[in-house]
């Protein structure tokens, strides 16, 4: 593996804990680590969002950078006679991502390797090669004979299971091949927003978060606001690349490498005016290079964020991702840096007279 700086080794702790909705806390003991070093106060909501304060102002606005540490993985339902585990997906999976792919599960008794099973080709009728198998006829195969000796592993229902992938820089070093980029990334770009404006004057408190169980429904990300009570809300995640054979611009534009995504519309919010007039604004007089986006499929925690108390004004940035909600994704590291630039670069402008500028926008 190529040499790993300081920053490409905190994104494969990231990456490589494991961390589905609702079982973060490997995920979140990660983040805690790198991030612990820039707060002034690190606490969690009481469902388990990791929350690091750091003080510029003592009585400026509150402003809030979200990613979330949940990835999407599955839980264990069942185990059959013959030892093989059955399972509910835990977010959203797609199934021609998921055969054959190798999994681990979280025992009381420690890691179990398996591999997501099914029929063989050699055996289907033709009909039955051409359909994609169904999520509820697959299982997970950990080498058990029986259901009893599952059970002497340590497989029991509710175990969480999750994707096994290793980080790995790619040929073209910039190129980062990994599993959870969503939304690890997300987790990184708070981490190092919280760093870079270690020593800085800002007129304002920042809250650098990792929520959780985005994936299931953007709900660690209500908990945690109504923890911190902000004025300005920020969700960091990733976006849908556009930039692989067999998409067409008019389903998504972005590319890799390109900067930071700007997400104008998606499921969950229609992004708010003022704070993104301000950001484009940002950008543009750093030459900080960005990317306009809409998703009509998906929310972030932007979704929850701008919905608390009486209401967040609220902008999503997002991290061009190919190959996302599968094993491995790749992402490009200028984007992951410009987007850190260009929050550090917001967040200095925000004192309590732009912030209420923003909110009568």
């Amino acid at each position: 593996m190529a040499h790993l700086d300081e920053t490409l080794t905190m994104l494969k702790d990231l990456t490589d804990a494991k961390g589905i909705s609702g079982h973060e806390k490997e995920a979140r003991d990660v983040m805690e680590k790198y991030i612990s070093p820039y707060a002034d106060e690190v606490f969690t909501d009481n469902i388990g969002s990791l929350i690091a304060k750091k003080v510029g102002e003592e009585n400026g606005p509150k402003i809030m950078v979200a990613g979330h540490l949940d990835e999407i993985g599955f839980m264990v339902t069942r185990i059959d006679e013959k030892g093989f585990v059955y399972f509910q997906t835990i977010g959203g999976w797609w199934s021609q991502v998921m055969l054959s792919q190798r999994v681990t599960i979280m025992t009381s008794k420690g890691d179990v390797t398996g591999v997501i099973g099914s029929k063989p080709p050699h055996i289907l009728s033709a009909a039955e090669r051409k359909k994609p198998v169904e999520i509820k006829d697959m299982f997970i195969d950990i080498g058990a004979s029986s259901k009893a000796e599952a059970t002497e592993f340590g497989v029991r229902p509710g175990d969480s299971v999750v994707p096994y992938f290793e980080f790995t820089p790619m040929k073209n070093e910039k190129l980062l091949l990994a599993k959870a980029w969503d939304n690890r990334i997300g987790c990184a770009i708070a981490i190092e927003v919280l760093k870079q404006l270690k020593g800085e004057n800002h007129p304002n408190v920042v809250y650098g978060v990792g929520t959780v169980q985005e994936e299931v429904g953007l709900r660690g990300a209500k908990t945690a606001t109504h923890a911190i009570k902000p004025d300005i809300g920020f969700g960091v995640d990733v976006g849908i690349a556009g930039d692989t054979p067999g998409i067409k611009d008019s389903d998504a534009d972005s590319k890799i490498g390109e900067g930071p995504q700007i997400v104008l519309y998606d499921a969950s919010m229609i992004s708010h005016k003022g704070v993104r007039d301000l950001v484009v604004q940002t950008a543009e007089e750093n030459n900080i290079p960005f990317q306009y986006t809409s998703i009509a499929g998906g929310g972030t925690d932007s979704g929850s964020i701008h919905l608390t108390a009486n209401g967040v004004p609220s902008l999503s940035i997002t991290i061009a991702t190919r190959y996302i909600h599968s094993h491995a994704a790749i992402l490009h590291r200028d984007d992951f840096e410009n987007a850190v630039k260009l929050i550090v670069e917001v967040i200095k402008k925000l004192d309590r007279e732009t912030v209420n500028e923003i909110i009568l926008s």
